[in-house]
């Protein structure tokens, strides 16, 4: 199965790929990236294409004959809401997933027998329905979620989009990352070696450890889970036929809870 992956150089987006170089049933990884991927370079996959990509926001010809016969796509890329203003924050958290959504249905998903399956990484906090106190990250990924929901509802059987909203991303203990990670912010380099152990001791149910998120996100990009979306349940919220993944039932269905 041939699927595209965004966002490779960061925490959710390393783990991604891992995840996907380990799966044999994935057959080609196209990367869309603005810049080298070392991860994929030390990788020395055949399976690999990592696609420069400087603009998000326009798919020409060129690049999407790259991508012809993509089943699925995991799109991990984001930044955080503290590093860039406003509008650019937006142009990268939303702007650019609903123009790669787009592209992506009216390109590649008529050329697929099943439906092309899209999944947007949001985050625990995004609100569909935001109140008057939601942070700008949470109003922002609501507002991209409700888009990819209307793109599903217009397009059945042929664009399944869904949204999976991590908690705190963790990659401790994933050994195949660590040399690949970007240097985070200075807040988070503050934060995070206080907040994270914390979690993993006191309130693990808040925890995305990034070796099963990996393998889940891609999971859903080659169509699994299909059943258990549907029904829905615990920690599935539903727009329509568009599911909402909290990180409880993630780790539902990764078998990471009992």
């Amino acid at each position: 199965m041939h699927l595209i992956l965004t966002g490779a150089t960061g925490l959710v987006g390393s783990g991604v790929l891992d995840a996907m170089i380990k799966m044999k049933e994935v057959t080609k990884i196209s990367i869309l990236s603005r810049r080298p991927v070392a991860m994929a370079e030390a990788a020395n996959d055949p399976r690999i294409n990592v696609i420069i990509n400087k603009d998000f926001e326009e798919y020409d010809p060129a690049v999407l004959s790259q991508l012809k016969g993509a089943q699925g796509c995991v799109w991990a890329l984001g930044i955080s809401q503290s590093q860039v203003e406003k509008e650019e924050y937006i142009k990268i958290t939303k702007t650019f997933a609903v123009k790669a959504a787009k592209a992506f249905r009216a390109h590649l998903a008529p050329t697929t027998a099943e439906p092309f399956h899209f999944v947007y990484v949001s985050g625990m906090g995004a609100k569909t329905e935001p109140g008057r106190f939601t942070p700008l990250f949470g109003r922002v990924k609501g507002e991209t979620e409700l888009q990819l929901a209307n793109m599903r509802s217009h397009y059945p059987g042929e664009f399944c989009a869904v949204s999976m909203r991590p908690a705190g991303v963790d990659g401790f203990a994933h050994q195949a990352i660590q040399a690949y990670l970007p240097t985070p912010p200075l807040a988070l380099r503050l934060t995070t070696p206080v907040l994270l152990p914390a979690i993993r001791a006191l309130w693990p149910g808040m925890s995305s450890p990034t070796e099963p998120l990996g393998r889940f996100l891609t999971e859903l990009a080659m169509g699994r889970h299909a059943e258990a979306l549907r029904v829905g349940g615990d920690g599935v919220q539903k727009i329509g036929e568009f599911p909402i993944i909290e990180n409880s039932a993630f780790r539902r269905m990764a078998k990471l809870d009992s």
